[in-house]
């Protein structure tokens, strides 16, 4: 007989097994943890049995999984997309359960005529349906994270309908229970069980955001980590205790507990301390789930495991891709959000669970079931890449609108020359844009918030909807005649595709990326980045400058300390503009920046530059901007025109010389 510690070793080697096994073909651990729990499972190896113990530890796994959903659960964004949440989303859930139900009666009906009985009962339907309605949000928003679409049209159309699945799985973990009580006492129940869920929600959350922060500041005040994580784990047991006790079920008191931090300012760090016990129990859930997965009446059954396979993800993503045209998305649009949406979830497995326990799905259900929801799973990889080439066939117009997006972008640059293309127009990109405009330099932004494009272009601002990470929107944007790109989001993958972008199609652009701190510096300069400007370092220079001024530091000094330490940081800045308290010695024998204006009548205009002897003299000329705001890189025979601001490099005396020679002063 197997010892406990034997057990939670093959366990452990288990699920290293299949993590690994996942992460070499790129396929999500959830995977790998169910096909591992198939193979030592009962049915297969019987290495492990499905015991109460690890069921009841396995519980746990759902239990975080619920918290971490509750900590998610954010009323601000729930505002901001409550169109999709809660039209989009609640649509597609509740037509799933009807659908379930009604493909239930007519099966029951067609059965009769051939003289047969069909063994679901409505209340058995709806909850298969209830599993069957949800997606899985790991994979599909990791994936989406990976190809740069969570602010895409269709990606915000699909994290909109998971964000209610999320909720909706609170509601169902209580009916479920309900419906098995089945008669004349199941509305009686199901009434009884959402008033205690009504009574219990309003006494937490109406008094317990402040006792909750009460308390958190408190312990937090002891400078204990391990007082702290022991504290969370306590408030999310504990409350789940609460709620089973009540009657209702474990997974409803984490989630309220999860909401209950979420509106304290520990959110963040609580998800850092949570995540490790998130994680592994999760796995071992989805352990326990392949384990319950028998491959022989599969076998049997392929062509029953194969319709379940396939008819649900077709319905479902026909369902969901209706549901979004009618949402007013435009048919390509709403075939993407279909596609990404139409195999099973997570929170499918929790559901179907917990409706074998309380026998509303039959045993000789689950192991089918439970196997065309893995394959579904397995397969969303597979139909997420070739959604593009799937929505080609499907939406002849959806050519028709990429194109008209990219002609948007044309006619808005084409008449653009020496322009800088700002990649991403949020705070940086808008603060980048202000500057440019008070300097009368052209820009063109790309952002993929429509709202935010709408509002700002309706401002007069030269911003369009599309994405900087594709060529096309490159192009469109006049990569080839721009004189800058500057990457002003924090999201180094898409920051990569746009250097590889410019590397290989305008190469003599120059790339500024901003990135929260250093962590990917070498790769963002192997890729081919001009700068790369990290925030921490800023913020670092700004903390330190404002402390060295508190402590008594001469603020022209404190000027300089930082000064260079940007000249050690970045290439590009060299020098600095001559203030009125820069007059010490060692100040003025220091190279300096200069912007020299040269009115039309100047001596020096018509001429070039190698004629004039700047160089002889120690000055070098750093950039020449356009009476038109266009910026430009100069050589010897640059041809110098009135109404030019030159901007010189050099000594004081030198500079100042230089300025004679100019403009003939003195």
């Amino acid at each position: 007989m197997a010892s406990t510690l034997d057990i939670a070793l093959l366990y452990l080697l288990a699920a290293v097994a299949g993590v690994v096994g996942c992460r070499l073909l790129k396929l999500p651990s959830m995977l790998g943890y169910l096909l591992v729990g198939v193979l030592i499972g009962p049915n297969a190896l019987a290495l492990a049995k499905d015991s109460a113990g690890i069921r009841y530890l396995a519980e746990f796994g759902i239990v975080f999984l619920m918290f971490v959903i509750g900590l998610e659960f954010n009323l601000p964004k729930l505002r901001s997309m409550q169109r999709l949440v809660f039209g989009l989303g609640a649509g597609q859930v509740l037509l799933t359960l009807a659908g379930a139900a009604i493909g239930n009666m007519l099966l029951i009906t067609a059965f009769s005529l051939l003289g047969r009985a069909w063994e679901l009962s409505w209340q058995g339907a709806v909850a298969l349906g209830a599993a069957m309605a949800m997606s899985s949000t790991a994979i599909v928003a990791k994936m989406m994270a990976e190809r740069l679409e969570l602010e895409s049209e269709h990606g915000r159309n699909v994290m909109g309908v998971l964000l209610f699945q999320d909720l909706a799985v609170v509601p169902l973990l209580v009916l479920i229970p309900s419906l098995a009580q089945g008669g004349g006492d199941l509305w009686e129940t199901l009434g009884r069980a959402t008033l205690k869920a009504a009574v219990l929600l309003t006494l937490l959350l109406w008094g317990g955001q402040r006792l909750m922060r009460w308390w958190l500041t408190l312990v937090a005040r002891r400078k204990s980590e391990d007082l702290f994580i022991l504290n969370i784990l306590l408030i999310t047991l504990g409350l789940s205790w609460l709620t089973e006790h009540a009657g209702l079920s474990l997974a409803l008191g984490a989630f309220v507990a999860g909401m209950l931090i979420a509106e304290t300012e520990f959110k963040h760090q609580v998800e850092t301390d949570i995540r490790p016990f998130h994680d592994v129990l999760l796995g071992l859930f989805f352990i326990t789930i392949g384990m319950k997965l028998d491959w022989r009446p599969v076998l049997d059954q392929w062509v029953l495991v194969l319709l379940l396979s396939t008819l649900p993800v077709l319905a479902k993503a026909g369902l969901v891709a209706l549901l979004a045209r009618a949402f007013g998305s435009a048919p390509g649009v709403a075939i993407r959000t279909g596609l990404y949406l139409a195999q099973a979830g997570e929170f499918g497995f929790v559901l179907l669970t917990l409706s074998a326990q309380v026998d509303l799905v039959a045993d000789r259900w689950l192991s089918p079931v439970l196997a065309s929801m893995v394959l579904s799973m397995l397969a969303t990889p597979f139909i997420i890449m070739a959604s593009n080439r799937i929505v080609m066939k499907l939406s002849a117009t959806d050519w028709l609108m990429q194109s008209v997006q990219l002609t948007t972008i044309v006619k808005k640059s084409i008449r653009t020359e020496a322009h800088l293309i700002i990649c991403g127009y949020g705070r940086s990109g808008q603060n980048l844009a202000r500057l440019l405009d008070k300097e009368r330099i052209p820009y063109m932004a790309l952002d993929l918030d429509p709202d935010r494009v709408r509002q700002a272009a309706a401002a007069g601002q030269s911003v369009v909807f599309g994405d900087a990470a594709k060529l096309p929107s490159l192009i469109a944007a006049g990569l080839s005649r721009a004189t800058a790109v500057v990457v002003t989001y924090n999201d180094t993958p898409s920051a990569v595709k746009v250097l590889q972008h410019v590397r290989e199609h305008a190469a003599h652009v120059p790339v500024v990326v901003r990135t929260p701190d250093d962590t990917d510096l070498e790769r963002l300069r192997a890729a081919g980045a001009t700068e790369v400007v990290p925030e921490a370092l800023e913020g670092s220079l700004m903390l330190a400058s404002h402390a060295l001024a508190l402590v008594g530091v001469p603020m022209r000094r404190v000027i300089r300390i930082t000064q260079d330490a940007r000249d050690a940081r970045y290439g590009l800045l060299r020098g600095y503009f001559h203030g009125a308290d820069d007059d010490t010695v060692e100040e003025l024998q220091q190279a300096r920046l200069q912007s020299i204006g040269l009115p039309p009548g100047a001596p020096c205009v018509g001429r070039r530059l190698g004629d004039l002897t700047l160089q002889v003299m120690g000055v070098s000329v750093v950039s020449v901007r356009r009476a038109s705001g266009q910026v430009l890189e100069v050589d010897d025979d640059f041809v110098l025109a009135g109404g030019d601001v030159l901007v010189l490099s050099g000594l004081p005396e030198t500079l100042a010389l230089a300025e004679a020679l100019l403009l003939k002063k003195g």
